[in-house]
C-alpha cells in the first residue's frame, strides 16, 4: 500500500514538474545581455500648444516580452532635476529609479508629465529630453518631445489647397512638411520657418512654393535651435526640396541657412520654365550644396551662396540656367572640402552606375564673383557629343581652367581677390579696393540685394560697393 502511494505521488509529481519548473523559471531574473525592453512608442510627443502655463501627462508602456522576469538596473530622465519633464514609475514620482522589475510576459506603465509656458520666449520651439533604460549593461532610450514657444507646428504633415503663411507666429517643422499635388504654399514677408533635426520642406509634383519676402522683411529658414552654440552650426536640417514636376516656384528675399542642402531642384518634366525664379536670396552654411540642380531650369538675380561643405552651386544632368549678379564665397572650415564651389555637368548615373546624358542647353553667368579657399573653385564636367553650353560674362573667377576661349569667357578677372569685407565670417560685401568695382555690364538689374542703386557701370556680385559712413 505504501509502495502504491509512493508510485502514485511520483507519477503526479512527474506530471506537475513542467508546471513547477515553468513557474520557477518565470520567477528568475534573466541576466542575458540580449534582453531588450519593448516600448509602446519610441517617442513620446506632447503636441498640444498651451494657451497658458500648462501641464500634460502621457503614458509610456514598458513591455517584457521575455519568458523570464526582467530587471531594469536604472531608469533615468536625462535632463535630471532641471528638465521640464517629470516621470512616475508604478506610482512613484522622480527622475531616477533603480532595480525596477517586470514579470515575464507582462508590462508596466511609466507616466511622463511636462510643464511649459509657451509665452516664455526663452524656451526653444521644440523642447527635447529623453528617458534612458539600462538593462544587463545595455542602454535603450525613448525620446520626449514637446512644442515649446507659441508657434504653428507641423509633424509629418501635408498641405492641401492654396495655403498662405504669415508672420504672426513662427512655423516649426518636425520631420517633414509636404506641399501636396496641385497645392501651393505662399509665405508672406517676415515669416520665420524653423526646422527640427532632419526636417525638410518638399514640393510635390504639380505644386508650387512662393516665398515673398522683402528687403526689410525677408523670409527666414533655419534650424530650430537658437541658442549661441547652434546659431551658426551647419547641418541642422535637411533642406528645401522642389521635386520633379513641381513648377512656378518663386523665392524672393529669403535667408536660408544652417542646413544640409539649401535648395535641391529636380527636373521640370514638362512644367513651365523656369522651374525656379530666385532673387535677392542668401543661402549659406550648408554641409552639402547650397543649390543642387538636376536637369532643371533656374533664373536668378542678386543672390549670395556661401560657406558650403560641397559645391555652392552643383548642376548635374544639364538643364538651363541664368545667374546674374551672383556672389559665391566659400571659405568652408568645418571639414575638408574637396568639391569646387561651382560644378556643371551634362550627365548623371542610372541605377546600374551607367552614365546618362542630358544637354546643358545654357548656363549664363553675368557679373559673377566666384571665390573661395580652394585653389580652383570651378569644374566643367561634360560628356562629348552632348550639348554643354556655359558662358561667363564679365565675372571674377578663381580657377585653374584655361579661360582664353572667347566663346565661354568674356572680360573675366581671373584669380583676383574680390576683397570681401570678411569672407570667413560670411560677409561678402566688397571693400573700397575691390577689383570687382565697376567691372560689370548693365544687365537690367537696377538695385543690388540691399537696395543700393547700381548705376551705369555696376559692380560684380550681389553687393554694389557703398562707402561706409562712420
Amino acid at each position: 500500500m505504501q509502495r502504491r502511494f509512493s508510485i502514485h505521488h511520483l507519477i503526479l509529481f512527474a506530471a506537475l514538474l513542467p508546471a513547477f519548473l515553468s513557474c520557477s523559471k518565470k520567477d528568475m531574473v534573466d541576466d542575458s545581455p540580449d534582453i531588450r525592453l519593448a516600448f509602446s512608442t519610441d517617442t513620446v510627443f506632447f503636441d498640444t500648444v498651451f494657451p497658458t502655463v500648462g501641464s500634460i501627462t502621457k503614458s509610456l508602456v514598458l513591455y517584457n516580452t521575455n519568458k523570464n522576469k526582467l530587471q531594469i538596473s536604472n531608469i533615468r530622465l536625462m535632463g535630471g532635476e532641471g528638465s521640464c519633464y517629470r516621470i512616475n514609475v508604478d506610482g512613484t514620482p522622480g527622475v531616477y529609479f533603480t532595480d525596477v522589475t517586470i514579470p515575464a510576459d507582462d508590462s508596466i506603465y511609466l507616466f511622463v508629465r511636462v510643464t511649459l509656458n509657451p509665452n516664455d520666449q526663452t524656451l526653444p520651439y521644440i523642447v527635447n529630453d529623453s528617458l534612458e533604460f539600462q538593462i544587463n549593461g545595455n542602454i535603450q532610450r525613448v525620446q520626449l518631445v514637446s512644442w515649446g514657444q507659441n508657434a504653428f507646428f507641423y509633424r509629418q504633415a501635408n498641405l492641401q489647397g492654396n495655403v498662405i503663411w504669415d508672420s504672426l507666429k513662427a512655423h516649426v517643422i518636425y520631420g517633414s512638411l509636404r506641399i501636396d499635388t496641385n497645392a501651393s504654399l505662399t509665405i508672406l514677408p517676415g515669416t520665420k520657418v524653423y526646422f527640427h533635426k532632419n526636417a525638410y520642406l518638399a514640393a510635390s509634383q504639380g505644386s508650387s512654393l512662393r516665398i515673398m519676402g522683402t528687403l526689410d522683411h525677408p523670409v527666414r529658414f533655419q534650424g530650430d535651435r537658437l541658442d549661441p552654440f547652434y546659431r551658426d552650426l551647419p547641418g541642422q536640417w535637411n533642406g528645401l526640396f522642389l521635386e520633379a514636376g513641381s513648377s512656378n516656384h518663386e523665392i524672393n528675399y529669403a535667408i536660408i541657412k544652417n542646413g544640409i542642402y539649401g535648395i535641391a531642384i529636380d527636373e521640370p518634366r514638362g512644367a513651365a520654365e523656369p522651374m525656379l525664379t530666385l532673387d535677392n536670396t542668401i543661402i549659406q552654411n550648408m554641409t552639402g550644396s547650397g543649390i543642387f540642380a538636376y536637369g532643371t531650369t533656374v533664373r536668378s538675380t542678386n543672390c549670395v551662396i556661401g560657406n558650403c561643405g560641397r559645391a555652392a552651386l552643383e548642376v548635374e544632368y544639364g538643364g538651363s540656367y541664368d545667374f546674374r549678379q551672383l556672389t559665391i564665397g566659400n571659405f568652408w572650415s568645418s571639414s575638408v572640402r574637396l568639391s569646387p564651389s561651382v560644378y556643371l555637368s551634362n550627365y548623371s548615373y542610372d541605377t546600374t552606375g551607367q552614365k546618362i546624358v542630358n544637354p546643358l542647353n545654357s548656363a549664363y553667368f553675368g557679373n559673377l564673383i566666384l571665390y573661395g579657399s580652394n585653389a580652383s573653385e570651378m569644374v566643367l564636367d561634360s560628356v562629348a557629343g552632348t550639348a554643354f553650353h556655359c558662358f561667363f560674362d564679365h565675372s571674377l573667377l578663381k580657377t585653374t581652367l584655361n579661360t582664353a576661349d572667347p566663346a565661354r569667357y568674356q572680360q573675366c578677372l581671373i584669380n583676383q581677390d574680390p576683397r570681401f569685407i570678411n569672407g570667413p565670417a560670411m560677409d561678402y560685401r566688397i571693400d573700397s579696393l575691390s577689383p570687382a568695382i565697376q567691372k560689370g555690364i548693365p544687365l537690367g538689374i537696377l538695385f543690388d540685394i540691399q537696395g543700393v542703386e547700381r548705376g551705369a557701370t555696376p559692380d560684380l556680385g550681389a553687393y554694389q560697393y557703398k562707402p561706409r559712413t562712420e
